[in-house]
């Protein structure tokens, strides 16, 4: 009986999923897709720090470094996706439900999430790079939407379809790194 109204409200919340939440807050399934989050944050790291340039950092000097860890989480981010299209299963971070198989190799190996952990490292490279004494908030912030709004209703997801498999992977790796 409860698996059947489990079920009904499963049904009835796909189709208004933008508007469906759990008490908590965290969405049934994933609404926004993580690369818009991290351009919009991106843009508002921008926005903040030319509106406010008495709030400046020079930095000048660590801009070598910034363009390396933006290039190292740009090619975690290549290598992940490689990875899922590889295995022939879905990159669409709004369709964990359509995931074919795990990827639990390869940077899957130190991280459930490496391709949010290389948006992260562009983020705190862009962080660097803009050399503003608030730029360093804006990835905190990243974390915790990317945690709330993606990476929990897709664990929900990805425990639904493969069961044991998933929470064993969970438990020999970390969400993040």
């Amino acid at each position: 009986m409860e698996v059947a109204a489990n079920d009904a409200r499963r049904r009835a919340c796909r189709g208004n999923a933008r508007l469906s939440r759990r008490r908590g807050g965290a969405p049934l399934r994933p609404v926004v897709p993580p690369p818009l989050i991290g351009a919009v944050i991106a843009f508002a790291m921008w926005s903040v720090a030319r509106a406010t340039p008495d709030l400046d950092v020079d930095l000048t000097a660590w801009r070598p470094i910034a363009v390396a860890v933006a290039a190292a989480g740009l090619a975690i981010d290549l290598i992940s996706v490689a990875a899922f299209f590889r295995r022939r299963t879905t990159v669409n971070p709004l369709t964990p439900e359509k995931t074919q198989k795990l990827v639990i190799d390869g940077f899957y190996r130190f991280s459930r999430n490496p391709m949010y952990l290389g948006m992260l490292l562009m983020l705190i490279g862009w962080a660097l790079w803009l050399g503003h004494a608030f730029a360093f908030a804006w990835p905190a912030l990243f974390v915790w939407l990317i945690n709330e709004m993606q990476i929990k209703p897709e664990e929900r997801a990805l425990e639904e379809k493969f069961g044991e498999a998933y929470i064993a992977y969970k438990r020999r790796v970390r969400r993040w790194i």
